[in-house]
């Protein structure tokens, strides 16, 4: 394991996943768990729940990571953790960060460096009710990247930011409508 803080991906790695993967294809099914449960107010605590791969539970993260939600003051809550939409932002800066550095890694771009600075932007007249043409999610999310390497250019970065939409699976979860069951046991 290689220690570093620029953003890297072992390119070896990757293809033995790829190949593995290509073998026994209910190998690439994964689900990922969360359990969550209010702290009072409109602040949760959720933590991380198994890692189910091909039907099998790996319970070693069960419980492994907190996050803790809440809402500003301005927005009724008593600001005791990040909100969701900053969630929702760290969900895909994360994942441009694990893809970026995937793309690096297999088109051989040596990345120094990666800052991200995220916005969403929501106008709360939909959430509150106040004007039905409005949508209660998030109108815009902006992503303002800046990639470094000293033995890539300019034109070599843009095209790894160009292939982002095709490759994060967090950028196309936002972006494309998902199933969402919500059901009360």
């Amino acid at each position: 394991m290689t220690s570093t803080t620029k953003p890297f991906a072992d390119i070896n790695t990757i293809r033995e996943t790829q190949e593995a993967v290509s073998k026994q294809p209910e190998l690439g099914k994964v689900t990922f768990k969360l359990k969550g449960k209010s702290s009072g107010g409109l602040a949760m605590v959720s933590k991380t729940g198994p890692l189910v791969q091909n039907g099998k539970a790996d319970s070693s993260r069960d419980g492994k990571f907190s996050l803790v939600s809440d809402e500003p003051i301005a927005l009724l809550g008593t600001d005791t953790g990040a909100n969701p939409a900053e969630y929702v932002l760290h969900a895909l800066a994360g994942c441009y960060t694990v893809t970026l550095a995937s793309m690096a890694a297999e088109k051989g771009v040596d990345l120094s460096g990666l800052e991200l600075d995220l916005g969403f932007d929501i106008d709360l007249n939909g959430f509150l009710g106040l004007d039905k043409s409005v949508r209660k999610g998030a109108t815009a999310i902006t992503v303002d990247l800046k990639l470094t390497s000293e033995t890539s250019n300019r034109a070599q970065l843009e095209e790894l930011i160009a292939e982002l939409p095709n490759n994060s699976p967090i950028y196309d979860t936002i972006a494309n409508p998902v199933k969402i069951t919500n059901r009360l046991v």
